[in-house]
């Protein structure tokens, strides 16, 4: 064995580390899904986001701590978030003929008409937007979750806002504005 699987070895968390995860997850387990929904604006892939960052964190419950472990769990969501573009196969999609019509009611549509502008944003933006408005993180915050400057993601936020801003999606009916995000 070498000396880097030792360490490893040692590091591994303990039982009462355990309960304590457990306790994390049950507290925080809707806000991480809440963020990884507005992400991939779909509920499965959401769910497959939080476990997959949760999974990787694991490990580090007893290095990171719990006091800074939500913001460790975070970079690790949003960093894999942008990272499965590269994995991701786009071959197959969904239909929109579904079987059975609903009428949806005003906050369903403007809820659809909002995750659909989102998903016209590159991966970058979409998570800066996320962070910034839906999760209320200041700018430094987002910027040490993504691991970027603040710079960049005072920028990402201005290219995002001005495409929201223009996106069909947030249109009213009366061809105004609909708000800013």
């Amino acid at each position: 064995m070498d000396g880097s699987m030792v360490s490893e070895q040692a590091a591994a968390p303990t039982e009462t580390d355990g309960a304590s995860f457990e306790a994390f997850v049950a507290a925080r387990g809707d806000a991480l899904w809440r963020s990884a929904w507005l992400l991939t604006s779909d509920r499965q892939l959401a769910e497959d986001l939080v476990q997959t960052a949760l999974a990787k964190s694991w490990r580090a419950w007893s290095r990171v701590g719990p006091d800074s472990f939500e913001a460790y769990v975070r970079r690790v969501l949003f960093t894999t978030y942008v990272s499965w573009w590269r994995r991701k196969w786009r071959g197959e999609r969904p239909t929109a003929d579904l079987p059975e019509t609903s009428t949806p009611t005003v906050d369903t549509d403007a809820r659809n008409d909002l995750v659909a502008a989102l998903a016209t944003l590159p991966r970058g933006q979409k998570a800066v937007v996320v962070l910034r408005y839906f999760e209320d993180l200041t700018e430094q915050q987002t910027a040490d979750v993504l691991g970027i400057s603040t710079g960049t993601v005072k920028s990402q936020c201005s290219r995002a806002l001005t495409s929201l801003r223009s996106s069909p999606h947030l249109q009213q009916e009366d061809g105004t504005d609909g708000g800013q995000p």
